[in-house]
């Protein structure tokens, strides 16, 4: 089969991270302060350090394009937080040192090329302090297409079981299974007859989105529901599950010209089209994997279960 190293590796990797993530969630003391963000920091850099340690190993020659590099924390005023991702690396890796894990982060600095993969170590950082949904995403994407995404959701909890890791193939579909271990089931995107799971998903936070805009274009495709509110791209995997019909991410009033990045899209991206949904911007274009750390060719995200995507373009266009 193509892809079953990437897969092996990919999927190695993202548990080895997602555990790590919880293991530091798990030590957020109660009160923390909002603007405190140092659990998530010591958590982004010790789940690229894992992936891209694991990747570089196999795959020497394959860029990565993370979300972090190392250049802050190699800062002096920064050596407590580096100290704390090197124990809870530690912990996955016996023989990580300080310098080790700078060296691994930094492997995530690379460029888009013909063949690359990108990372996302935690996506959606409120959702993961506030002990909700958060993502660890990693997709490998050849001549602009994404082959191969890997999601883990350590918060998700589906058919009764809470942390689901997705793994999609182009041209195999989508499966998904626990974190933790256990049987691995295929998934399909949801009928447009199951009314019970005909709903939508959006961002939290609002300035993500136009969220206003967002539940008039779901109430015209026969959305009546309200919509479920999620961090991160756990959002691609309920869609994938069939757990909802339609993830609506359009451009805030606040930043119009806003273009989203690779890492926040790409893994879910194949996620949902292998589970037989549709991903495009809000035009009905495909998004551009082959242009560079950010989509400057589209705008906005429309997710669906694909019978509904064309009513939905639509919908926008009026």
């Amino acid at each position: 089969m193509a892809y079953d190293q990437e897969k092996k590796v990919a999927m190695e990797g993202a548990i080895a991270a997602a555990k790590l993530c919880d293991r530091v969630r798990g030590d957020i003391p109660q009160a923390i302060e909002k603007s405190d963000k140092s659990p998530v920091t010591v958590a982004d850099y010790g789940a690229q350090a894992l992936i891209c340690k694991a990747l570089a190993e196999v795959f020497p020659d394959d860029p990565i394009v993370g979300e972090e590099d190392a250049t802050e924390l190699r800062k002096p005023a920064m050596g407590a937080t580096l100290t704390k991702v090197t124990s809870y690396v530690k912990e996955i890796i016996p023989d990580a040192t300080e310098e080790k894990v700078t060296t691994w982060i930094d492997q995530g600095n690379g460029k888009v090329g013909s063949r690359y993969w990108t990372l996302d170590p935690i996506d959606g950082t409120k959702g993961f302090l506030r002990q909700d949904q958060y993502a660890v995403a990693l997709a490998l994407v050849e001549d602009g297409e994404v082959k191969l995404g890997v999601l883990a959701c350590p918060a998700l909890n589906l058919s009764e079981t809470t942390g689901i890791l997705f793994v999609a193939v182009r041209g195999e579909g989508t499966i998904m299974m626990p974190i933790a271990g256990g049987e691995a089931k295929r998934i399909k995107v949801v009928s447009k007859d199951d009314r019970d799971r005909f709903r939508f998903v959006e961002s939290v936070e609002s300035g993500h989105g136009d969220q206003s805009r967002q539940n008039a274009i779901a109430q015209a495709v026969g959305i009546t529901t309200e919509s479920v509110r999620v961090d991160s791209q756990a959002k691609y995997g309920i869609v994938a599950a069939g757990e909802a019909a339609l993830y609506l991410r359009l451009p805030s009033p606040k930043s119009p010209d806003y273009r989203e990045n690779i890492w926040d899209h790409a893994a879910g991206a194949i996620v949902v089209e292998e589970a037989g949904g549709r991903v495009t911007d809000m035009y009905g274009k495909p998004l551009d994997f082959a242009g560079g750390a950010k989509m400057m060719d589209n705008q906005g995200v429309v997710v669906s279960n694909g019978a509904i995507h064309d009513q939905v373009l639509a919908a926008l266009q009026q």
